[in-house]
């Protein structure tokens, strides 16, 4: 039947379900150069043609450039999509094609994944049969049980904070996960092993995109398992749902949230808003590109050509102010309706680049400046926002989003390099490592600003695990059929002997104390610490350090291993909560670098002397004082990364008291780690710590 069709309204963006009398839906849509748009309307998700086309007339449905329609009748569950007429002339930046069904930019929900084709959205023939489609959402009808009204929000500090990156799919998709097999690699997966994050101590999940995005977009015979593909920023990735109905994901999705904050964990999505999975000029029409490709791309001097500042083919033009807008749109759409605690900005120096890619050379004296938006916007306040300050071109921001942002934090990845290669044994790394301890004063220069906002990590999803990190020298990436020429060259991995998986038992036990190592300095250190999903059981990707198109067991979370690595996961455990459970890896401020202070946290240098550190090029051990006097808070900690056991002197204390061994990371697995209760006592006046290896003293508090 013909629906009637009414002028409609130019807000809100997107597919808006209106009821009080209206009994209808409303659907905008901004396209500057569009000369005519079709509104599709579908009977069923796969539908191979629309039962439906509205025309939007630009006489009636258009003021300025918002296209807009009312239907009177529809109800939430509508499927829907768009074709979009204008000029394509490339060197002039249009490329629309009235025979692609292009997805609305303001989706809340896609169907059609088993009917999608890439190769069919790059041709310039009709796509109809092979398009995904919208889905009308109408989030009030979802119960969250009280969440945020019942149960306020979590907020945790991030001096109390512990991130755990993960994969929703990889996290349960293995066969031994012992989920079902319709709920492994799933949200609903996902929900039965919150009990495992909680026991490990984690208190926030940084979810790898989860976004809708384009699985195809990999080598011929890979799949893009990642995520870092977008197709639809306002939609979860049907995939990841056991729940296939048309609004299944949705609910799905937040059921997810609302079970990890009922178990005291956030929930922080990684967010690709420097590119999209249309690629470049050769790549598919999905959405931006067919409806105002000039606007949500930064296009080169010839407008046939994009510029690739993300290294994926194309840049997202996140400080036009339509873009801006969609962006903080989507970024308070996460929050306000799906409850997300925070965000992780992948290549967010892309966004501090302005319309037509240049670096902003002052923050928040340019408008628009999407990153001063987010952080100043109310609906955001208080949410986390983490900066990757980077991006494919060579944009290097670390330190910048800290030292000019207020909320921002960010991905320290001088932390990373520096404690892999100081663990690795390279010379001049004793200042470097001493920086990364306290905080990176060297990088983060404002005293006013929390030294939380620096997240440590040793390894992500990006590069090797860590396991990897001390078993190969290189990476073995042959997998990706790219012929080994992709990921990152310098690693600053150290195979401890060997390339790759070996049975000599003196190999094993140097790796294993590596790990131990590399665990206890995160730990040990100033800052919010990070670690990627399937460390804490020795998860390998057997040398590939760019697992981004390998959708299988050697990305997936093995967990047979939680019990092969028991005493690891353990120690990982102990460590955490030993961490977490002191004042002085608590602070917000600043520890004072001094030998005594009667009332506030401080840290003391030494080296195998006490009081006298070695800065030098070839030194390679380092130790520090902790103590917080109002806390009665006072450790010890040695370094060792040098080849030969080192006597270290320790401080003298007062009468009654005496060291206790924490931590020794040369000792047996299950012998690291003491609690304070049980530890040992030291009664010598030094300590032998031996050879690439760590160790943490502790005094009794009275």
């Amino acid at each position: 039947m013909n629906l009637k069709s009414l002028p409609g309204e130019s807000y809100p963006l997107g597919a808006t379900f209106e009821k009080d009398g209206k009994n209808g839906v409303n659907f905008c849509l901004f396209s500057k150069h569009a000369t005519f748009i079709e509104l599709l309307l579908f009977d069923e998700p796969n539908a191979p043609e629309p039962s439906q086309i509205i025309p939007l007339d630009p006489e009636i449905n258009r003021t300025h450039y918002y296209w807009h329609v009312f239907i009177p009748g529809l109800t939430a569950g509508q499927v829907y999509a768009y074709r979009i007429h204008g000029p394509h002339d490339p060197s002039n930046g249009y490329r629309f094609n009235p025979n692609k069904v292009l997805l609305d930019p303001y989706g809340k929900a896609i169907v059609g994944s088993s009917i999608y084709n890439r190769e069919a959205a790059m041709k310039l023939e009709d796509n109809c049969a092979q398009a995904l489609r919208n889905v009308v959402v109408d989030n009030e009808t979802y119960d969250w049980e009280g969440d945020w009204t019942e149960h306020p929000r979590l907020r945790t500090s991030y001096a109390s904070s512990v991130i755990y990156e993960m994969h929703v799919g990889g996290f349960t998709r293995h066969p031994n996960s012992g989920v079902s097999p319709e709920k492994r690699g799933t949200f609903a997966g996902l929900i039965e092993k919150i009990p495992y994050l909680q026991s490990l101590g984690i208190t926030a999940v940084e979810l790898l995109p989860v976004h809708y995005f384009d699985p195809e977009d990999a080598m011929k015979g890979l799949t893009n398992y990642w995520g870092y593909s977008t197709i639809s920023f306002f939609t979860p990735h049907r995939p990841y749902s056991s729940d296939q109905s048309s609004l299944g994901p949705l609910n799905e999705f937040r059921d997810m949230v609302k079970a990890l904050h009922r178990a005291g964990i956030e929930v922080i999505l990684d967010v690709v808003f420097n590119h999209t999975a249309e690629g470049d000029e050769h790549g598919p029409t999905l959405c931006f590109r067919g409806i105002d490709n000039e606007t949500y791309y930064i296009l080169d001097k010839n407008k046939a050509h994009y510029k690739n500042y993300s290294g994926c083919g194309n840049t997202f033009r996140g400080n036009h102010p339509v873009v801006s807008r969609l962006i903080l749109d989507c970024l308070r759409y996460w929050v306000s309706e799906m409850h997300i605690d925070g965000f992780r900005f992948d290549l967010a120096s892309v966004l501090a680049r302005d319309a037509s890619g240049s670096p902003l050379q002052a923050w928040k004296t340019h408008a628009p400046d999407i990153l001063w938006v987010i952080e100043s916007d109310p609906v955001l306040a208080g949410t986390k926002l983490i900066a990757e300050a980077w991006d494919a071109a060579g944009l290097y921001d670390v330190g910048r989003f800290v030292e000019l942002a207020d909320w921002f934090s960010e991905w320290n990845g001088p932390f990373r390099d520096d404690v892999r290669r100081f663990m690795k044994g390279d010379d001049g790394m004793i200042p470097c490592l001493a920086a990364r301890i306290l905080g990176s004063p060297d990088i983060y220069h404002r005293m006013d600003v929390d030294i939380n906002r620096s997240i440590n990590f040793i390894s992500c999803h990006d590069g090797f695990t860590l396991n990897d990190l001390v078993s190969y020298n290189e990476k073995h990436n042959l997998a990706n059929l790219e012929k080994n020429r992709d990921g990152a060259n310098d690693n600053y991995s150290w195979n401890c002997g060997i390339e790759g998986e070996t049975n000599d038992p003196e190999i094993e036990a140097l790796r294993l104390q590596q790990i131990k190592n590399i665990l206890t300095i995160l730990f040990l250190s100033q800052g919010t610490p990070m670690i990627l999903m399937g460390d804490e059981v020795r998860r390998t990707q057997k040398g590939n350090n760019n697992g981004y198109c390998q959708d299988n067991e050697l990305s997936w979370f093995d967990w047979d291993a939680v019990e092969k690595e028991y005493d690891l996961w353990c120690f990982i455990r102990r460590l955490i909560h030993f961490t977490q459970g002191l004042e002085l890896f608590r602070q917000e401020g600043r520890l004072e670098v001094t030998s005594a202070s009667l009332h506030h946290p401080h840290i003391s240098w030494h080296g195998f002397k006490l009081g006298q550190p070695d800065w030098s090029d070839y030194s390679h051990c380092l130790a520090f004082s902790l103590r917080h006097p109002e806390a009665d808070e006072y450790l010890h900690v040695m370094f060792n990364a040098y080849w030969e056991l080192i006597d270290f002197e320790l401080p003298l204390l007062g009468h009654g008291d005496c060291w206790y061994r924490i931590i020794d990371t040369a000792l047996p697995l299950n012998q690291t780690f003491c609690e304070l209760e049980s530890a040992s006592q030291v009664k010598t006046e030094t300590y032998p710590v031996k050879a690439r290896s760590c160790v943490v003293l502790m005094v009794h508090p009275i």
